[in-house]
């Protein structure tokens, strides 16, 4: 019998490998449920409201986004799971813009890990994600002030056996925030594209 071109056979051999971690992954997920990253609840109903935080090209103040729809995120740079899902589907949502919407729409990804993210990392961070996601910080005062008035909950997990050292549970909300400064919606953890579209269109159309 023929055998095969030995490119043939290392590519089979890759697909092998690729499955077979997949699935090793995929038994990881199953067997080890509690080990998984879970947001929290919110702390309080959101109302909203103006805040001015710091971004890598200066201070960044909500008010000034006036006539703009504004996402807003609250997460920090060494989350291992539930900040990047969101993130990848807002940047999925803001791709199915049209470019006059994606002009007029901005996410504000806040950091609750001020200790280790300063704006420098997170602007490096974002950038993976979208050129229209910023991302901000303050002194922990300012971002708890922040976050207070978001209804957003998080705190700090030791985690000594790792390189980390700690971790931040956080809960994982995306609040809408229409042109006129009003929080108009609460998107729960990790909901999809569409969902987060749909929003920001009725933030538009909800424009005196």
């Amino acid at each position: 019998m023929k055998r095969l071109p030995i490119i043939s056979r290392l590519l089979i051999l890759a697909v092998v490998i690729v499955v077979s971690i997949g699935v090793l992954l995929h038994w990881t997920r199953v067997q080890a449920p509690d080990s998984s990253h879970a947001p929290l609840e919110l702390a309080a109903p959101p109302t909203g409201g103006d805040f001015t935080l710091d971004s890598a090209a200066g201070p960044v103040r909500l008010s000034d986004l006036r006539g703009q729809v504004v996402l807003i995120y609250f997460g920090y740079t060494s989350c291992p799971d539930i900040c990047p899902t969101n993130l990848v589907y807002i940047a999925n949502a803001l791709r199915a813009l049209q470019p006059a919407e994606l002009e007029r729409t901005r996410v504000l990804f806040i950091s609750v890990d001020p200790e280790r993210d300063d704006p420098s990392r997170l602007a490096s961070y974002v950038g993976y994600f979208h050129p229209n996601i910023l991302g901000l910080t303050g002194t922990p005062a300012q971002v708890a002030e922040v976050a207070k008035h978001y209804g957003a909950a998080y705190r700090r997990v030791d985690d000594t056996g790792s390189a980390m050292v700690y971790l931040i549970d956080h809960s994982a909300f995306t609040y809408v925030v229409d042109p006129s400064g009003r929080l108009v919606q609460t998107l729960g953890h990790a909901s999809p594209p569409e969902t987060i579209l749909a929003a920001i269109r009725t933030a538009f159309g909800a424009e005196p």
